[in-house]
């Protein structure tokens, strides 16, 4: 494709001169005898390189320059200017310009900087032609890995879902309580403000809070009467079990951090480890509470679910030491019609 070449002098023998040697190495030549039929030119015709004098009647080629570079920032531009002329010249160069020639210049000189300066366009613009490319490649790649981890964080909480079905249905559970506790406790923990990561681990964490009990045997797990001291003891280990399985797997480190303490007691009365306070994860003093609602109100095989309001006297009495006081304060402040929202069920 040949080049387009632009030359704005008030003399016409030079702008002769110079086109003449310019379509001898295959240019396209353009002339303008001032700065507005330049752009009169440029406004019609894509123009690759323009060829300026600095001192012109009318308007300057500075002012050229100038508006020439708001237009199309990446055309090249060579300034003529007489020796007297310097500082111009050096403006003209801040200004934007890619070179200058003095006069008198010689036509070998003209010729063989318009071919750099039009190899260095050429250059600059396959340059940013490239970056453009690589960031919507870069972009487009993104948003692929984006939905790539999308689609394995469904998968995940899809397989981690239909885990907890299984176990739950092991027990004979009515619906899923793993799923209800995890509603319940998402929700107390937004009413306390949690959000974004910690509110996402919270969920995994009520969710697979008895994944544990995938250790425990049959005859304890659906034992219809009473446990003995023995198999309370087998039973107490499942949050340590629960522990074990998933601490190893990095998406789910913190969420077996609950999973490990959600049997404690702000008292300092529960297990496995005894731990009080605030050294019991907020995330286990959330699920204690919602635990005891969905536990009371549903059906158990040694008892039917009890009303909303034996929930509410439970979290009374054991506020300060089975539940965290501030948890129990919220959680009795809140309507039973939003608890019946997150269990998808009407209380008795």
């Amino acid at each position: 494709m040949k080049e387009h070449i632009l030359i704005v002098d008030d003399e016409e023998m030079i702008r002769d001169l110079l086109s003449s040697a310019l379509q001898q190495d295959k240019y396209v030549c353009h002339q303008a005898a001032n700065v507005d039929e330049a752009f009169v030119i440029l406004g019609k015709q894509q123009i690759d390189l323009v060829i300026s004098d600095i001192m012109m009647p009318g308007r300057s080629g500075v002012e050229l320059l100038r508006d020439l570079k708001k237009v199309d920032p990446d055309i090249a531009v060579l300034m003529i200017t007489g020796l007297s002329d310097m500082n111009t010249a050096m403006e003209c160069v801040h200004l934007g310009a890619d070179d200058y020639i003095t006069k008198p210049f010689g036509i070998n000189r003209v010729v063989l900087t318009v071919k750099n300066l039009i190899e260095r366009r050429c250059l600059a613009i396959e340059k940013k032609n490239y970056q453009a490319n690589l960031e919507f490649k870069v972009m487009e790649q993104t948003e692929q890995i984006r939905k790539t981890m999308n689609e394995l964080t469904l998968t995940y909480d899809s397989t981690l879902t239909a885990l907890v079905r299984a176990l739950d249905a092991r027990e004979k559970e009515v619906g899923s309580h793993s799923e209800r506790v995890m509603n319940y406790a998402v929700f107390l923990a937004k009413k306390m403000g949690m959000t974004g990561k910690e509110l996402d681990e919270l969920a995994k964490g009520s969710l697979l809070h008895d994944i544990g009990k995938i250790g425990i045997s049959d005859n304890i797990l659906l034992k219809p009467g009473s446990l003995d001291e023995d198999e309370w003891a087998e039973m107490r280990r499942h949050p340590q079990v629960g522990y074990a399985i998933l601490s190893e797997i990095k998406f789910l480190k913190s969420p077996s951090e609950i999973i490990l303490c959600h049997h404690e007691r702000f008292d300092g009365t529960g297990y496995p480890k005894q731990i009080k306070g605030s050294q019991i994860p907020i995330g286990a003093r959330i699920f204690a509470l919602v635990d005891t609602l969905d536990a009371m109100t549903s059906d158990r095989p040694y008892r039917r679910a009890l009303p909303f309001e034996a929930v509410t006297k439970e979290v009374i009495k054991h506020s300060g030491s089975q539940f965290d006081p501030d948890i129990a304060e919220l959680f009795l402040s809140i309507n039973r019609n939003h608890w019946e929202e997150c269990a998808g069920k009407r209380f008795v």
